[in-house]
């Protein structure tokens, strides 16, 4: 069977080979070598949308449980994760292989903070201080829609998240949508715009 990167990357098991190759990659200032493979997002350079988010989003909180929704290979779990060494950092993703990556370069990188587990892995009690994401818009509206509203409730009273979110697909109508199905208990809002991307800001009061 042949699929396209965008297929697999949201496939639970990836049909391409595992091949991995070293990226080096910048996450907020520190130098890193990583990790990647076939049949995972942005598996041959830092996503640009990725790159927003880290360059834009405020410093996570020292301590707390910390949450990546689609880690992927880790980029942005890594950067919370050494942001926040005494925090608690969990990366989820649908992607079996993505997992493994993110795991493995968590321990590559010294990143003993780090749990990365498929969705359902994750423990149904926890609730977030912050949640940051490049969420996978290509897996369609519904699917997405699905995916931010099982863990953005999630959030602890005061807790924020920011979503990066590509301005022509979809991230200033993903900002009213968000507002509207949180309810009153949570302000949702453009944080930052930078090379076609909107960050979005959740916050729970």
């Amino acid at each position: 069977m042949t699929t396209t990167p965008n297929e697999q990357y949201f496939s639970a098991s990836p049909s391409s080979d595992d091949v991995r190759r070293t990226l080096h990659v910048k996450l907020r200032g520190r130098k890193l070598d990583v990790q990647t493979s076939n049949g995972v997002f942005s598996s041959g350079r830092l996503d640009l949308g990725t790159s927003v988010l880290l360059r834009h989003a405020p410093m996570p909180p020292a301590k707390g449980v910390l949450l990546d929704i689609g880690c992927g290979w880790g980029p942005i779990t890594l950067a919370l994760a050494m942001e926040s060494p005494e925090a608690e950092v969990w990366g989820i993703d649908v992607n079996e292989r993505a997992v493994g990556l993110a795991t493995e370069n968590a321990a590559a990188n010294g990143c003993g903070n780090v749990h990365a587990v498929l969705g359902d892995q994750l423990p149904e009690d926890l609730a977030f201080d912050t949640i940051w994401s490049n969420p996978p818009i290509r897996i369609g509206k519904q699917a997405l829609h699905e995916l931010l509203m099982a863990y953005l409730p999630r959030l602890k009273k005061g807790g924020e998240a920011y979503l990066v979110v590509q301005r022509n697909l979809g991230a200033d109508s993903l900002i009213p949508w968000l507002a509207n199905e949180l309810g009153d208990g949570f302000t949702v809002g453009k944080y930052a715009s930078s090379k076609g991307y909107r960050v979005i800001a959740v916050v729970r009061r």
